[in-house]
């Protein structure tokens, strides 16, 4: 899709900096060799913006081994909200002109696509607790369609959505979601092969700075209920409430809920 006529009701789609046409994206419409990072802007400014440039350095050396120049990638950025409404959802896909199921070599490229603004679900949610292990863990790649599978078995079982467990029976994340638990004192975060998502980046180093304890901790199902709140977070929200993973019934928690939006909202926004 073209974005040459963006409007606050359409989605701009660029890559590299221009308006992607429809011949430059037909090699990419079933692409799944890429990573990516999701963000949520606001007045044309964003949270975190180091721990997404951090994000796309790290996961382009480990599968292209190279990486777009930090100042190329928010020149891209800039020119993408330029084109849009001030606040909105964005996603920045990194990939290989090369293509999949090649070692050939070459630069890697950026499509960047926005649309409407988004808040999460309201919640609370219930999870199922499916055993599942991500490949490369540590990076937020394109093509995992375990996850929309395995949620979409959670719905069929009465769920709102799903969190893994690792061979160890670990809990470690959710489709789309980091885990965050609450001990009554701490934010306790699941010890796993887990990727660090950037809005959990944002709160710990925020909590930090508010002074709240909080640890990494392996959990199991069996941990659950000592403990006294859950949530899954993302680029869309710090917090979601979670009031059951599996067949135990978590409690509500809604200081916890707003201790990690507090957080996120001491993170300050700033612009590409």
């Amino acid at each position: 899709m073209s974005a040459s006529a963006p409007s606050s009701s359409t989605f701009v789609v660029q890559r590299n900096g221009q308006p992607a046409t429809a011949e430059a994206l037909a090699s990419l419409a079933f692409a799944g060799h890429a990573h990516f990072t999701a963000m949520q802007v606001r007045g044309g400014r964003v949270r975190g913006l180091d721990l997404h440039l951090a994000r796309l350095r790290f996961a382009s050396q480990t599968l292209f081994g190279q990486a777009l120049p930090d100042d190329a990638v928010r020149a891209h950025l800039r020119a993408a909200l330029a084109a849009g409404p001030a606040d909105l959802s964005l996603t920045a896909t990194v990939y290989s002109p090369a293509g999949e199921f090649t070692v050939a070599d070459a630069a890697p490229e950026l499509l960047i696509r926005t649309g409407p603004p988004s808040n999460g679900p309201a919640g609370p949610l219930t999870l199922a607790a499916i055993e599942h292990e991500r490949f490369l863990p540590a990076v937020k790649h394109v093509g995992e369609g375990a996850k929309t599978q395995l949620l979409r078995q959670a719905a069929t079982q009465g769920f709102d959505d799903t969190a893994f467990l690792d061979r160890q029976g670990r809990l470690g994340e959710a489709s789309i979601w980091n885990l965050a638990f609450w001990d009554g004192q701490a934010v306790v975060w699941p010890e796993a092969d887990v990727l660090a998502g950037t809005t959990m980046d944002i709160v710990r180093r925020q909590l930090d700075r508010l002074g709240v304890p909080q640890r990494s901790q392996v959990l199991r199902r069996t941990d659950l209920p000592a403990l006294a709140g859950a949530v899954v977070m993302n680029s869309w929200t710090p917090g979601v409430a979670v009031h059951r993973i599996g067949d135990v019934a978590l409690p509500a928690a809604p200081a916890f809920v707003e201790l990690l939006q507090r957080a996120y909202e001491a993170e300050a926004l700033v612009s590409p």
